[in-house]
């Protein structure tokens, strides 16, 4: 119906002054961040081949993607949900070189499903990629670059959680489960759930270490708790834990002012993750600012395997109360042939002009009867044979130029 036609799909948002100016600010200043730490601007393509979209995502991922057949070549077509596979085909295919390679992007992603009903399905996001090392050096240059971007929004004491996939991943690669209860499983603890945990896992050191994952979160005393657990066992996981608290120790060495916090069943993302991980959260906020960590090996799919670590921010979420639009109104002046009026005119224009110049907002007047908008609260006016900027609500010649 006609009268319905302004309605728009559900999750879906538009952003409006100010809010909508705010946003693209932020995001200025977080490729302003991105460049200055010298990674490289790419702009993958917003649809994409549904195999290419989802390499190494597994089954969230497939979920959030919406998917299309493509008319011209018959193959299944995805928009987006996330970035990182197309960073990966970057480095992989189209910017192949033999060192280590930085790359930053932002754009919209759509979700066909997001986790929340609450959440936006058009989310914005601004990420950060480093390819070819496996350092824990660019894992902590990958979290400090975050604590920066946060802090180019204005967020103040971000958390910074860390966790290590490979803890959980060593643990349960010992169970030996099939296919179907390791999926179970993966859920039951990113959930939390000791009971489900239990209900999955047969008695014993290795199903107790892994009831007990969900409980191995807070400060840094944690890890020794952790230790308590994991190193009776041998194997992979104890190893895990000692790259995590080497890496705890970088992030502080290049952020001492940033409060860490340890999850060691911290398993969010699409399921690519296999080291280090790590998230940022803000008190005011209920959810995860920003989310990365280690993906080793995902661009094998685009035919070259390298390691890689990167990160991801919500951009929308970083958008504060939008503070008021401060605009100069220009007043409409006829076209004269008297040298007066047109020597008056040629002073306007060069004042809104330089006022431009030096970053101001001048909204111009089409016609003598156009009323100015509510968001211009100072006007030009003449005064003393020169245009100044005053107060619309102050009398005339009050304020300075």
């Amino acid at each position: 119906m006609a009268d319905q036609k302004w309605r728009m799909p559900a999750g879906m948002d538009e952003w409006l002054p100010p809010a909508a100016w705010r946003l693209e600010q932020v995001r200025r200043r977080v490729l302003d961040v991105f460049h200055a730490w010298g990674f490289q601007y790419i702009e993958p393509p917003v649809v994409d081949y549904l195999d290419a979209l989802l390499v190494g995502g597994g089954d969230d991922l497939d979920l959030q993607t919406l998917k299309v057949v493509d008319q011209r070549s018959g193959r299944l077509l995805g928009v987006r949900a996330d970035m990182t596979a197309q960073a990966a085909r970057v480095d992989a295919h189209s910017m192949v070189a033999d060192g280590v390679l930085r790359l930053c992007y932002a754009g919209n992603l759509v979700f066909a499903n997001p986790a929340s009903s609450v959440d936006s399905r058009v989310p914005l996001k601004a990420g950060a990629e480093i390819f070819g090392t496996g350092s824990l050096n660019a894992d902590a240059e990958v979290v400090a670059l975050m604590v920066e971007v946060l802090a180019a929004a204005h967020i103040e004491s971000p958390v910074v959680v860390l966790g290590h996939m490979g803890i959980y991943q060593a643990l349960s690669a010992e169970l030996g489960l099939p296919e179907n209860l390791e999926k179970a499983l993966f859920a039951a603890v990113q959930s939390k759930s000791e009971t489900d945990i239990r209900e999955l896992v047969s008695a014993g050191p290795l199903g107790d270490a892994l009831v007990r994952l969900p409980t191995l979160m807070g400060p840094v005393q944690v890890l020794d708790e952790a230790e308590d657990v994991l190193m009776p066992l041998g194997g992979a996981a104890p190893v895990a834990l000692q790259q995590l608290r080497a890496l705890a120790q970088q992030v502080h060495n290049r952020c001492p002012d940033v409060l860490l916090r340890f999850d060691l069943s911290e398993l969010a993302g699409y399921g690519y993750h296999n080291g280090p991980v790590f998230s940022a959260y803000q008190a005011d906020i209920g959810q995860a600012l920003a989310r990365g960590g280690r993906y080793d090996g995902i661009g094998a799919e685009f035919g070259r395997s390298r390691p890689a670590t990167g990160f991801d921010v919500s951009l929308k979420a970083l958008v504060s109360a939008p503070e008021p639009v401060s605009s100069i109104w220009a007043p409409w002046l006829e076209s004269s042939t008297q040298a007066r009026h047109e020597k008056e005119q040629a002073q306007l224009m060069a004042a809104i002009a330089e006022l431009r110049r030096q970053g101001e907002a001048v909204v111009a007047a089409l016609a003598a009867d156009e009323e100015p908008p509510a968001y211009c609260n100072r006007q030009l006016k003449r005064v003393d044979e020169t245009w100044q900027v005053i107060d619309r609500h102050s009398p005339a010649g009050t304020d300075g130029p």
